[in-house]
């Protein structure tokens, strides 16, 4: 292609996929904008915590000191670690691979572009409605894992702790929605031959840590959620006297809480899996068995929570199976640590500064790995739980093992962020300064800790022997600040004053060094053929015949967004995805339910009602503007031999809906667990003689529902088999017999003889029939939306897929539904029979 008709390809690309300025910029959907913006708001809200911090080790640095009284330092310690856990270490990681992942994998986009833009959009006003209870001097003092009863209303009457549940559940919205982008986009948007074998390890690492996201975090939005309706509505879920059971909430936070830090430990070992090979100048030693070891890893961390219960009186039994599940975890995690390890050793590093940081890494990670291993052990567990060992075991797993490789991956990728080549000697200063302010706060920390000094105490009386190690942590605290700061600094100033760094610097061999630094919106001109996992190393050239148009999909005079969509194991096309434009869509979504948070934190329950309508108006007409409406639909694909998306019945949202249905999957499955919970465990737990729920009319609902997805399947798959006769008849049927299903929910939650705010008992009922009546009217409004759509010509024939992805959602709620009603009807006798 010569010189003229590559830069009028470009321009057509730039009019395509170009991002507006101004007040339209809010409209942006494009990953690579969104990626940016995850990761500056999870710097700013780093910067509100590490400042947090500094104020915590000032009081802790001498005895009896009056700098912050009790209530002070509560809400400090909280916010400081919600911030740094919920706020700034997973949509930190997230949007580094928002940004990275596209471009890794030969795409022009992530598959879910609004998706991408609404869980920024939740992320940022949850992160706002949360700090600004700092502001209002109303923010929350139970900490950061906000265990009940101190979090319960008795002994948090205001609205404090509200602020964190209602806004770290919004946050955790942001989260799994990525979660669901991320793992449809990487099994779904690979560029062509790029099998799974041949992905970049860190698409494998961000594919688990998505999967245990989307698994992991709906326990604790569901603990949240029955938290806020304790407080809020008096429903007593972990009230002993009224049937509940504050354990509860510890087995909620903590399957959530201890993935977590695998969670957040994997984004950053992809890092160092990705970086650690470029400056060793070879391929990364054992691929497979680095695969091997993070699914592993993903499976075994499910296996942990109660790792963090050791003292609340758990059965021996049960602490010998955690114990040993936590010191298997080290297993796989010690592979990994001896892949870099002959990695380095088999082949020639160059020690520039991402390898600098990821050095500091592998020495805190192994020392905060070995504490892991001692406090595996119960009896060791029970002496230094609650201590200041744990506090420093903790940040040097979690910042040695995050933050570390996440400045190295920034110092990495930082000339494709911006073009221009960071200050070696500023960060060279950076990061002496941070290891040895780090090392000297938290090592010393170990000793304090084992010196008895608690935890969470706001002073602490001289004579202890504490004095002088938390002097110590405390000076090396502010030194560690400051070596942060001049990292942060290094990075704003190369913006200005970084030399060119031209194209791929570091000489590295994937494909995100293939487009321009800083990018296109659209990645790639065309998108390039893939055979083996070092693209750049077997093909140095590759950049240039992109950019040329030399490969697939090199137009977009259609005026369609495009990209392939792949076969999730081999990498081979299998269509042509359409992806939607810059839209307001995800935005309001977002002010909707932010609207929502904020009505229900001041008590404005009308006002919630009605910003809740206003949320579901906004999903369900982004929901409508999907598939052969959308502009460009009709025409044919530029392919031959793929058709588009919505022409087929395996589209992108298929797998989405079904991931996302996982999340689902895991919120109800925990909802049953705690009802299960309840009838072994709950110390004053007093069900009723005869159960209030009336297993007839619950089975009549249970039929209506299981005909209604029938239905739903019957259309689905004669549109699959060629025949869209009696289409919307069969539609319309489906939400009928959903509807009627719905009533039946409504009407017996309404007759049933229930005391919900009198007993744990029923209010575990009330909210699991409340869960599928919304679930089964969700599925009927679908049903009753594709009906229309049918009759308007947007779903047929020609734009088939629609039907299947609302025959899944049908599935799963006909599903859920029958282990309700085995867990609501079988259960009670069971136990009864048996106690």
């Amino acid at each position: 292609m010569s010189r003229g008709a590559a830069a009028r390809l470009h321009a057509e690309m730039d009019a395509v996929w170009g991002n507006p300025r101004g007040w339209r910029a809010l409209t942006i959907v494009n990953h690579t904008s969104i990626g940016l913006r995850f990761m500056v708001t999870g710097a700013a809200f780093f910067a509100v915590a590490g400042v947090l911090a500094m104020l915590l080790r000032a009081q802790l640095a001498l005895p009896r000191r009056g700098f912050m009284d009790a209530e002070a330092y509560n809400q400090a310690f909280t916010v400081h670690g919600t911030m740094m856990m919920f706020l700034f270490a997973v949509p930190m990681l997230e949007g580094l691979a928002v940004y990275l992942l596209p471009k890794m994998l030969g795409a022009r986009d992530l598959i879910f572009p609004r998706l991408s833009a609404f869980g920024y959009w939740c992320y940022l006003f949850g992160g706002l409605i949360f700090s600004s209870s700092l502001l209002l001097g109303l923010a929350p003092n139970s900490g950061w894992f906000m265990y009940t009863p101190l979090s319960s209303q008795p002994y948090s009457p205001g609205i404090n702790a509200d602020f964190w549940l209602l806004g770290i559940t919004f946050v955790e919205i942001s989260a799994v929605a990525a979660g669901v982008e991320l793992v449809v986009s990487i099994l779904r948007t690979r560029a062509p031959g790029m099998a799974l074998d041949r992905m970049p390890i860190f698409g494998w690492y961000m594919l688990v840590t998505a999967l245990m996201i989307v698994v992991g975090f709906p326990p604790l939005i569901l603990g949240s959620i029955l938290l806020e309706l304790e407080r809020a509505a008096g429903l007593p879920f972990f009230d002993v006297m009224r049937g509940g059971d504050p354990l509860l909430w510890q087995h909620l936070f903590w399957l959530f809480g201890h993935p977590e830090v695998y969670i957040i430990f994997l984004p950053a070992a992809g890092i160092v899996s990705t970086v650690l090979p470029v400056f060793a100048q070879r391929p990364l030693v054992g691929y497979r068995w680095t695969v091997m070891a993070v699914i592993a890893t993903g499976f075994i961390s499910f296996g942990l929570w109660v790792h963090h219960m050791f003292v609340v009186g758990i059965p021996h039994l049960a602490l010998s199976f955690f114990s040993a599940a936590s010191m298997l975890v080290a297993v796989p995690t010690g592979i990994q640590i001896f892949v870099w390890l002959a990695t380095l050793w088999t082949g020639r590093p160059l020690m520039r500064i991402p390898m600098l940081w990821i050095v500091g890494f592998l020495v805190i990670f192994v020392a905060g790995g070995l504490t892991g291993v001692m406090l595996a052990l119960v009896p060791f567990n029970w002496q230094v739980h609650d201590t200041h060992f744990v506090v420093a075991h903790m940040h040097y797993v979690l910042v040695g093992g995050m933050l570390f490789p996440l400045i190295a991956g920034l110092y990495y990728w930082m000339p494709h962020f911006s073009g221009r080549m960071p200050s070696d000697r500023l960060a060279r200063w950076g990061f002496w300064t941070t290891f040895i302010g780090f090392n000297g706060t938290f090592l010393v920390m170990h000793w304090t800790g084992l010196l008895g000094m608690p935890r969470r105490i706001y002073t602490y009386d001289a004579g202890l022997g504490w004095a002088w190690p938390n002097l110590v942590s405390s000076v090396f605290g502010f030194v560690t600040a400051i070596g942060l700061a001049m990292v942060l600094l290094d990075f704003v100033l190369h913006f200005r004053w970084g030399r060119p760094a031209g194209s791929n610097p570091w000489r590295a061999d994937t494909l995100e060094w293939a487009t321009a630094t800083p990018p296109a919106a659209y990645n790639f001109a065309s998108l390039p053929s893939v055979e083996t996992r070092h693209p750049l190393w077997e093909a140095p050239d590759l950049a240039q015949g992109i950019a040329e148009g030399a490969h697939a999909l090199p137009t977009a005079r259609h005026g369609r967004r495009e990209t392939l969509g792949s076969d999730p194991v081999s990498g081979a096309p299998r269509e042509v995805v359409q992806l939607p434009g810059n839209s307001w869509l995800p935005l309001c979504a977002g002010l909707a339910l932010a609207a929502v948070c904020v009505s229900l934190l001041l008590k404005s329950y009308a006002t919630a009602a009605a910003a809740t309508l206003g949320a579901l108006a906004v999903l369900l007409r982004w929901s409508w503007e999907n598939g052969a409406q959308a502009p460009g639909a009709t025409g044919p694909s530029e392919v031959p031999g793929l058709k588009l998306h919505t022409r087929t019945f395996d589209g992108p949202g298929l797998w989405g809906m079904g991931v996302t249905l996982l999340a689902n999957g895991s919120l109800f499955l925990s909802l049953v667990f705690g009802w299960l919970f309840f009838w072994t465990a709950s110390p004053r737990w007093e069900p009723p003689a005869v159960s209030p729920v009336a297993a007839g009319p619950l089975l009549a609902a249970g039929v209506l529902l299981s005909a209604g997805a029938l239905s739903m399947w019957s259309a689905a798959r004669r549109l699959r088999h060629g025949s869209a006769s009696g289409l919307a008849l069969r539609l319309a049927g489906a939400a009928l017999l959903g509807l009627a299903s719905t009533a039946a929910l409504c009407w017996m939650l309404w007759a049933m003889p229930l005391a919900p705010t009198r007993s744990a008992h029923d209010a575990v009922i009330a909210v699991l029939l409340g869960y599928l009546a919304l679930h089964t009217g969700l599925a009927a409004v679908l049903s009753a939306l594709q009906a229309w759509r049918v009759r308007l010509g947007h779903v047929g024939m020609d734009a088939p897929y629609e039907p299947g992805v609302v025959a899944l959602w049908w599935t799963f709620t006909a599903v859920a539904f029958w282990i309700g009603f085995a867990a609501l009807v079988g259960v009670p006798p069971t136990f009864r029979a048996v106690s």
